[in-house]
This record gives structure tokens, C-alpha cells and sequence, in this order.
């Protein structure tokens, strides 16, 4: 995790093996991305493809800057967006003509050597998604900005062994929180954000002996504690008796699950 939060987000999944990776949104500065591609051990050059879930300016207002950047570099990754989010988003729009741009239908994709399967979430944006990676027996599943976990999304997390699961807020925070009514609504609603204890529910009825990590995304810094959401999946194991660890991916500081 490069950012995540309300403010940015920008997530690296890199194949070991081969040292290839795939960035899932861009939300974050030119400085901010290179500096988290740095602190990870990740060489940009060998950046193949940038997915992006949705179209919300804390998901792609950095792609202009970052692919202008890369580009300097002789990196030209392909940009892979959903139709609905292309015409949504101006900031995809402003790249579409200076990148390789594809459509994401859906279908499995092969990026970085790595098979991506995208996932259907509950958001209000034109589209959104979550995705799944796998290679060589191993598997990863990222999900964000969703205010339920559709059927769609809790079979494409089943059996991985890293976890990235949205823990937005707490619902007290958010009750008695300094937002309009109107977007405590829009967040707590079913096409909002997944709240901590919804998180723990879900890892509740995805835990097998695959998993091994679990980092909470989209911490909100107005409506949560990055204590709670942590707290709030640790539970989970801990009654469990399970061994996965629990990390909690920040707004402004690297995280690196391995």
C-alpha cells in the first residue's frame, strides 16, 4: 500500500519471482508514488499495467502526473479502466490518448504474470471493483470502497493468502462525526464504505488455513482510529485461534505485506 485513505490511494501488487507489477489506482502525487515505489524495494521500470476501481478523485486525480512521469522514464504501462468509469473520469479521459488504454469487461486478465480477476462492488461511482491476483498457487485479494460485500466479491476473496479488505470507519465516529448528515447517509449506506465491524464480519466468513495477512484499507482519518479497525480484525482471529496477522494500510506512510 502506497496511500490509502480518503485522501489518496495507490496499491502496488508485485510478482516476486519476477520483480513485475501492477498498480491498482493512482490518487497519489508523482513524489508520492516514487517515494512508496522506493520505500518497497520496487524498480518502476518494471511497472506493466494500472488498474483502476472506480472513478472518484482520491482514485485516479494522480494518474496525469504519474504516467507523464513514468513516461520520462521510457515506462509505458497499460491502463486498464471499466467504459462507464472512462466517461466518468476526466482525469482518464485527459490521459486515454497519451497511454495504451483497455478496457476492464471483467474477464480475467495476465499482467505482470500474475492472472487478475476483477470483482463487482456496491459503490456510488459509473462502476467499481475490487480485484483478485493470482500466480503459482498463491492469491491476494484487494477490496475497497464498497458499503456491502456483494456475493460476486466474497467468492473472488475466498482462499487467498493476503487479504486487503476496506475498514472505512466506525460507526460512532461517523454518527457523531463533523460530516453533513447527508454524507454520513452516503457513507454508511449499502453503496458507501465498509465499516469496521462490517470488515470483521466478512473476515469472520472468510477465514481457511490459506490466509496468512490481512491489512485494513481506506482507514477514514475523520471517522475512525487506526487502532479500531486493526483491533476489530484481530478480534476476529484471535476468538478464531487463528495465526494471520493484521496490518493497517496509512494515508501517509508506506505499507509492505509480504
Amino acid at each position: 500500500m502506497l496511500a490509502s485513505g480518503s485522501r489518496g490511494n495507490c496499491a502496488l501488487v508485485e510478482n516476486a519471482a519476477t520483480g513485475e507489477g501492477v498498480l491498482i489506482d493512482c490518487g497519489i502525487s508523482k513524489k508520492a508514488f516514487l517515494a512508496g515505489c522506493e520505500a518497497a524495494g520496487f524498480d518502476v521500470r518494471c511497472l506493466r499495467a494500472i488498474l483502476v476501481t472506480h472513478e472518484h478523485s482520491d482514485h485516479v486525480k494522480g494518474l496525469g502526473v504519474v504516467l507523464r512521469g513514468l513516461a520520462k522514464l521510457g515506462v509505458e504501462p497499460t491502463l486498464y479502466v471499466d467504459e462507464a468509469v472512462r466517461r466518468a473520469s476526466a482525469p482518464v479521459q485527459e490521459v486515454q490518448d497519451a497511454c495504451a488504454l483497455e478496457a476492464l469487461t471483467g474477464e480475467a486478465l495476465s499482467l505482470a504474470g500474475m492472472e487478475v480477476v476483477p470483482f463487482s462492488t456496491s459503490h456510488d461511482a459509473a462502476s467499481s471493483c475490487g480485484f483478485r491476483f493470482e500466480c503459482a498457487g498463491d492469491a491476494l485479494g484487494f477490496m475497497t470502497d464498497t458499503g456491502t460485500v456483494t456475493g460476486e466479491a466474497h467468492e473472488a476473496l475466498r482462499g487467498v493468502r493476503i487479504l486487503g479488505l476496506e475498514a472505512n470507519h466506525d460507526p460512532d465516529l461517523l454518527r457523531n462525526g463533523p460530516y453533513p448528515a447527508a454524507v454520513k447517509r452516503r457513507i454508511a449506506s449499502d453503496a458507501g464504505h465498509l465499516s469496521n465491524e462490517q470488515a470483521a464480519c466478512e473476515l469472520a466468513a472468510l477465514l481457511d488455513d490459506r490466509l496468512e495477512q490481512v491489512v485494513a484499507l481506506h482507514v477514514s482519518q475523520n471517522n475512525n482510529d487506526y487502532r479500531l479497525p486493526a483491533a476489530a480484525l484481530s478480534r476476529v482471529l484471535g476468538e478464531a485461534g487463528h495465526p494471520a496477522r493484521v496490518s493497517v494500510g496509512y494515508q501517509a506512510r508506506p505499507v509492505s505485506v509480504r
